[in-house]
């Protein structure tokens, strides 16, 4: 009987001899690992010495931008950044809370970093858009309704807010379920939407109740404009009105699909 061929033999050597035992991985030297250590320990240092004891980040100006009516002296004077002080260790919300506190004017502030050497502080005013009469002086009132400033003289342009409340029958009824700052904000948003050519001409904004709020123009005109309700047509339906009747004194757009207008 034969015996096996010779590939048949290498086959045979081949399964009895197994794969190729697998190569072991290195383990890192000991001295590799302690010069890596030393190495980070190296860069954190540096950085933390670079961030916080170096005089190369430390805070040397702060600048000021977006005021209108302060000034850049008055809000870093209010925001009292720690000139000379690590720029990374400064509290930009501490900044930023004291600068809110100080300057009610202020309608918004962003504190940045300018690195590597300053502080910027970027400020949004407050625009008044009613004054209230007090004593001889005038508090500006924001688009929200917000009592921010007092001033000496009424900012021109911005109409005089007279709230001329009735505390007694039904308008006190009225009031109860329609407060004060709730009416403050009606008349804020009827003065938002009258028509930029009337805002012109337009002295005092009067509100008795909720639904009774008049706007008193130059020359003795009035406008009977109702509730805060529905002002985008209020608005077009009173600029229609004095283009219709352009010699009429007193408009009526309480109830805007149906506006009236009368005198001459």
């Amino acid at each position: 009987m034969a015996g096996p061929t010779t590939a048949e033999r290498g086959e045979r050597q081949q399964e009895s001899s197994g794969p190729p035992p697998a190569r072991r991985r290195r383990s890192p030297r000991p001295r590799t690992i302690v010069v890596l250590a030393v190495v980070v320990l190296i860069l954190t240092a540096g950085s933390l010495w670079l961030l916080y004891g170096s005089r190369w980040t430390r805070v040397e100006h702060v600048s000021v931008s977006g005021t209108r009516v302060l000034t850049p002296a008055q809000v870093r004077a209010a925001a009292d950044v720690p000139v000379g002080a690590p720029l990374v260790s400064v509290d930009t919300d501490a900044i930023e809370t004291r600068l809110r506190r100080a300057l009610p004017r202020i309608d918004s502030i962003d504190v940045v970093r300018a690195w590597p050497h300053g502080i910027g502080l970027k400020v949004s005013e407050r625009t008044p858009v009613l004054v209230e009469e007090k004593g001889g002086k005038f508090v500006e009132v924001d688009h929200i309704g917000v009592r921010f400033a007092t001033v000496p003289r009424a900012p021109k342009g911005v109409p005089v807010l007279e709230m001329s409340l009735s505390r007694s029958g039904s308008a006190a009824a009225s009031l109860r379920r329609f407060p004060e700052s709730r009416l403050v904000r009606e008349a804020v948003a009827v003065a938002r939407r009258i028509p930029a050519a009337v805002a012109r001409d337009t002295r005092v904004l009067k509100v008795r109740t909720y639904d009774d709020i008049s706007l008193e123009l130059n020359g003795g005109r009035t406008v009977a404009w109702g509730s805060g309700d529905g002002g985008r047509d209020k608005a077009r339906a009173l600029t229609a009105l004095m283009k219709a009747a352009p010699n009429a004194r007193h408009f009526d757009v309480s109830v805007p699909t149906a506006p009236a207008s009368a005198g001459s």
